[in-house]
């Protein structure tokens, strides 16, 4: 349920259905289904090709540890690689609040399509280190450049969807995190066979291959990855003002030409809500990176060869894919989000107690891995579009986004250090506590939605319609969410 009028207020229930208080203007010469699968295809692709090649370039270097990478820049004792995988974090983290503003200001196409070819040309120079200083750098760099990609693509993402037909939108461009996953062990399996080429060991052409296709991906995606509803070109003025009205109805207004202010990113945290949201990303972070940074180290351990791990590092990932799209289908189809966080989470948490319990048994132990990937990487988009689908107006997605995802991938600084061979018992232990945390995140913020619901409800302007209405247009959609005609969705 979005913006509610003053007749519906009296019957408002907090089911997440939206009633008919604007109706958005006829389209001519099309349909709603054809425009939204024009701008499914103009909206959804690109995004996830930025983002597989975003956490492809992230998380390869699992990859390259395989085949040689540690011995080469001697790195293998001590806490030397868990370092160069947590220095990633520190800009990624810092940066993205700020990213997502001069997304906004600078246009999405511009932003992300220069951000992406940085991160390839510092992935192509990965490549090239001699040591482990080179390797800080380089990580570091990476970091402070893909801080703009995943909360930036989430943000555009709220913005062109309501909130009954987004999720699987959400969970199919969350899931080229696991495409990202099965296709880099694939990518990184024919690659290892260029060992030795000019020169150059097959971890270094790992970097250097999949460096060169992101910046070839960045020039395209300056062309193709699309703006904000309101300034696109390839929507003609009746689809603009359709998809307005179809998104205010159900977000409120968008306050779309309006500059996002410092004043307007210090109020978004007094909303106690927000951080509920975002604890629940940082408890699935750990495990999630921790499976996307030692997979392959965990799957070595049962009697593989280098190169072979790679081959069955993939079917997890494929396995999550599947299982991501199909949770959504069914979250978005009774347009519920609670139940499917936390059956997925618990799901994850079922697969690292096994991994926790069972040793020796080499068919349990990587059957275990479908349930953590399954699990964790279907929790995750639930929780993000969930939060996103919940926030009202631009400054307030914009912040409130990132700041979810910025403080959930600090859980990046627990996971690098928290596993470790030849049993990563302890790590196992940390991410199942942190998936229990998440679980717990998200029934404190399933309350405090039921609870902001009922509060508004039982508002004294609830019985008095022309006071609120009054409120309402005042408003201007600048409250967003926090407008008293708001309803939250569960």
């Amino acid at each position: 349920m979005g913006f509610l009028g003053s007749d519906e207020v009296k019957d408002a229930r907090s089911n997440g259905d939206t009633l008919d208080v604007d109706v958005p203007p006829p389209l001519v010469g099309t349909t709603e289904r054809r425009l939204m699968a024009k701008i499914d295809l103009h909206v959804v692709p690109i995004l996830c090709c930025l983002y597989v090649m975003a956490f492809l370039d992230r998380v390869n270097i699992s990859n390259a540890a395989l085949l040689g990478l540690k011995t080469d820049l001697d790195i293998v004792n001590g806490t030397k690689y868990n370092t160069a995988l947590t220095i990633f974090f520190v800009p990624y983290i810092i940066f993205e609040v700020p990213s997502n503003i001069l997304l906004k200001k600078l246009k999405p196409h511009v932003w992300l399509s220069i951000c992406m070819a940085l991160f390839g040309f510092t992935m192509t120079m990965q490549g090239l280190v001699q040591n482990w200083g080179g390797l800080m750098a380089t990580r570091f760099f990476l970091g402070l450049f893909e801080a703009c990609m995943f909360p930036g693509c989430f943000y555009l993402l709220s913005c062109w969807y309501k909130r009954s037909e987004a999720q699987k939108r959400f969970s199919f461009f969350f899931s080229s995190t696991t495409l990202a996953g099965a296709f880099g062990g694939l990518l990184a399996y024919g690659i290892s066979q260029m060992d030795g080429i000019r020169g150059y060991k097959g971890w270094r052409w790992i970097f250097i291959i999949e460096g060169l296709l992101t910046i070839v991906i960045a020039v395209i995606g300056f062309w193709v990855i699309p703006d904000f509803p309101e300034t696109v070109s390839w929507l003609n003025e009746d689809e603009k003002a359709f998809i307005k009205a179809k998104l205010e109805k159900d977000s409120g207004k968008s306050t779309h030409a309006r500059a996002i202010t410092l004043k307007d990113t210090l109020n978004v945290f007094k909303d106690y809500k927000i951080f509920l949201a975002s604890l629940a990303y940082f408890g699935l972070i750990v495990p999630a990176y921790g499976y996307a940074y030692f997979s392959t180290s965990i799957i070595n351990t049962y009697g593989y060869d280098a190169v072979t791990t790679q081959l069955y590092s993939v079917p997890p990932w494929a396995a999550a894919f599947g299982f991501s799209l199909f949770t959504a289908y069914f979250s978005d189809r009774l347009r519920h989000r609670f139940a499917f966080t936390v059956v997925t989470i618990c799901i994850a948490i079922a697969g690292l107690a096994i991994l926790l319990n069972v040793h020796n048994h080499q068919h349990v132990q990587y059957g275990a891995l479908f349930l953590v990937t399954s699990g964790t990487y279907s929790a995750m988009p639930i929780v993000i579009c969930w939060f996103a689908m919940n926030l009202g107006g631009h400054h307030r997605k914009a912040v409130a986004t990132a700041f979810q995802i910025g403080f959930g991938n600090a859980g990046g600084f627990i996971s690098t250090y928290a596993f470790f061979p030849p049993t990563f018992r302890t790590g196992y232990i940390i991410a199942i506590s942190f998936s229990c945390l998440a679980g717990a995140a998200c029934i404190a913020y399933a309350l405090s939605l039921w609870h902001a619901n009922h509060q508004r409800d039982r508002n004294a302007t609830v019985s008095n319609p022309d006071a609120l209405m009054n409120a309402q247009e005042e408003d201007d959609g600048m409250l967003g969410d926090l407008a008293p005609s708001y309803r939250y969705i569960y």
